[in-house]
């Protein structure tokens, strides 16, 4: 019996850490990301599976993750008002896509930027004046 009560208390003592793994979704500020882990649960009445997220903040000190990463994060001292986290490693990296400035059509985007088209102006040249006069039931 006391054999067994000094196992658990050095299993306490040498702490194995929580661990999660979830993708980065945001790597906007200097050393912090936000994971997003997802876990897969039954519904408590309807029994359905449905996913349930939740965001942590990790320390990433190198910022060697990148949005779209997926990560295993290590729970750690608290560091800041919302981190409690930090980046153990780097499972699979996100594609990164580039696109060439040359292949973007400027024009497109600028005139689909809210400004009416030269085609609308001058249709509207064409059709007849409204006049302002208010529709009520009564003739006179």
């Amino acid at each position: 019996m006391a054999d067994s009560a000094s196992v658990s208390n050095q299993a306490a003592k040498s702490g194995t850490k929580n661990e999660k793994v979830g993708q980065v979704v945001s790597a906007k500020m200097t050393k912090t990301i936000v994971v997003e882990v997802t876990r897969r649960v039954p519904h408590p009445v309807y029994k359905r599976i449905i996913n349930k997220r939740a965001k942590f903040y990790a320390h990433d000190e190198q910022q060697t993750a990148q949005v779209g990463d997926t990560v295993r994060i290590i729970e750690c001292r608290p560091m800041s008002k919302l981190k409690r986290w930090r980046l153990g490693e780097v499972l699979r990296k996100a594609v990164q896509v580039a696109v060439e400035p040359g292949a973007v059509d400027l024009e497109l985007i600028q005139s689909t930027s809210g400004a009416r088209s030269p085609r609308a102006k001058s249709s509207r040249k064409n059709a007849p004046e409204a006049t302002n006069t208010p529709k009520t039931g009564r003739q006179s």
